[in-house]
């Protein structure tokens, strides 16, 4: 009994040591950032890094999950006679929810993981500690870049992804199971609203974009300079992006409806 209350009190004071650390990280991370205006190309090269080479999986997940939306929002709408409403189903869902939030989730699993293995790498291999000793500050030249480019490409990555899924919506819907075009196109343009639906997406995807990024340099800076420590940031990057993604959806959600 004694050993299990050692092991649970060591693991709180482990979680919020790990707690504070990361908030000091993230207050270093955030004055380093008005030194990229004269270094902008290094925000350029890992826009590139984080956000060009995570294009293709968001575009064809955003097809895909727009097609589905299709066909299962058909299915249902249609025991009510309402298959015309068909484009504001998909729009709405796609930008309210399923476009910050799968987005999201598809840049911590790629772009996330990428940054935490490379700066754990550079840890382990004592490239961060080399770059000190010429006086040149991590933060400035590996952190803040990183973090800037990741915080501007998701809400780019999600607007991409709406956009494709009501295309893919539109394929199902319209030339596949015969819903009128002129009724999805129309009935969505009523429906959706830039200030309450899409604002609020994107809102949705900046914040995710803050705290994955946040979350992946930040285990990547801390985690244990091994192949193995390496490895584990980077699974707890994943697993923490992720349930930070979920739970603010809620939070986010309840706030921008008035819950």
């Amino acid at each position: 009994m004694l050993d299990w209350f050692q092991h649970f009190g060591r693991f709180w004071i482990d979680l919020s040591a790990s707690f504070g650390r990361a908030h000091l990280f993230l207050g270093r991370l955030l004055l380093s950032l008005p030194s990229l205006l004269v270094r902008f190309g290094l925000v350029v090269r890992q826009l590139y890094a984080s956000g060009v080479l995570t294009l293709s999986i968001v575009l064809v997940s955003g097809l895909f999950v727009g097609m589905v939306l299709a066909l299962q929002g058909y299915n249902t709408l249609v025991g009510f006679g309402a298959e015309e409403s068909l484009g504001v189903v998909v729009a709405l869902t796609l930008v309210r929810e399923l476009g910050p939030v799968v987005t999201g989730l598809l840049f911590a699993g790629r772009a996330g993981s990428a940054m935490t293995a490379e700066i754990g790498l550079m840890k382990a291999t004592e490239q961060l500690a080399g770059l000190e000793m010429m006086a040149v500050d991590p933060f400035k030249r590996i952190f803040a870049p990183r973090f800037l480019a990741g915080f501007i490409a998701l809400p780019c990555l999600a607007a991409m992804f709406s956009a494709v899924g009501v295309i893919g919506g539109y394929l199902v819907g319209v030339e596949v199971l015969g819903v009128d075009d002129g009724a999805f196109w129309s009935q969505m343009k009523a429906a959706v609203e830039f200030g309450d639906d899409v604002v609020n997406g994107l809102i949705k995807a900046v914040v995710f974009g803050f705290v994955v990024c946040w979350i992946a340099i930040f285990q990547g800076s801390d985690c244990i300079p091994t192949s193995e420590g390496v490895s584990r940031a980077t699974t707890r990057t994943v697993v923490y992006s992720s349930l930070a993604i979920l739970g603010l959806d809620f939070v986010l959600t309840a706030i921008m409806f008035n819950v």
